[in-house]
């Protein structure tokens, strides 16, 4: 994977790794639990959760992690990310 990550899918990881962490808390998963039930290491999940590191993952990442949080990995995908107008927002 390229290092060169452009900040419109920066902020994208990042908004997904959030969604991560949040539904792992309220399915009552730990990340050690998740990150095994997904085939991957807990620190892994870690810097993937993480909103202050972007951490790109692939696409079977995606789907184990979301088969481990029994969600469609597009559903996960909707729940994460916020369209730009609503992100560029700002109150009148």
């Amino acid at each position: 994977m390229s290092s060169d990550i452009s900040l419109k899918n920066r902020d994208r990881f990042i908004q997904l790794g959030i969604a991560i962490a949040s539904l792992r808390k309220i399915r009552g998963l730990s990340q050690e639990q998740l990150a095994e039930k997904a085939n991957i290491s807990r620190s892994h999940l870690s810097s993937i959760e993480a909103p202050n590191i972007v951490r790109p993952f692939s696409l079977e990442i995606l789907f184990n992690i979301a088969d481990a949080l029994e969600i469609e990995a597009e559903e996960l995908l909707k729940a994460s990310m916020f369209p730009d107008h609503v992100l560029m927002c700002t109150k009148p």
